[in-house]
């Protein structure tokens, strides 16, 4: 039996949909301040997230960080989109929003999301929010290809 070390890293690549620049820097920051060395890339709505997973530019394994209101294609049109694509269907998508609509909320879970969170929770619970996402990469086992 062997034993791996407690922190083993992981490489995991993370893919930030979200149109909102000063909320986009502030994952980005948080991510760093966990120094975490995951890659990031960075989408500014469904459709350009999706062409970035399309041309395989995200190496797999991957985690979505997703927001629900951007223009273009919306978080839960992306969802829809992305659960109806083979090679995309297994994603993990985590939903970082403003939006408290029940509908959404609802509408997310039902494309398999594994969490919800909403931002304003995010001021006074950043770190903990990226802490439980990294943890989250790094006890799980997530597929490392495509298929």
């Amino acid at each position: 039996m062997q034993i791996l070390p407690k922190h083993r890293y992981k490489e995991v690549s993370l893919l930030i949909v979200d149109d909102d620049d000063i909320d986009a820097i502030s994952l980005e920051r948080a991510l760093r301040k966990l120094r975490l060395l995951n890659t990031l890339f960075r989408a500014r709505d469904g459709r350009e997230a999706l062409e970035l997973l399309r041309s395989g530019q995200i190496p797999a394994p991957y985690i979505i960080l997703l927001d629900l209101n951007m223009p273009r294609m919306n978080g839960l049109e992306f969802l829809e989109a992305l659960r109806t694509d083979p090679l995309l269907t297994h994603a993990v998508v985590f939903v970082l929003t403003t939006s408290k609509s029940d509908e959404d909320l609802v509408a997310a879970y039902r494309k398999h999301v594994a969490g919800y969170v909403f931002k304003q929770h995010m001021d006074r619970d950043f770190m903990e929010v990226m802490g439980l996402i990294e943890h989250y990469w790094r006890i799980v086992e997530l597929p490392a290809t495509k298929e």
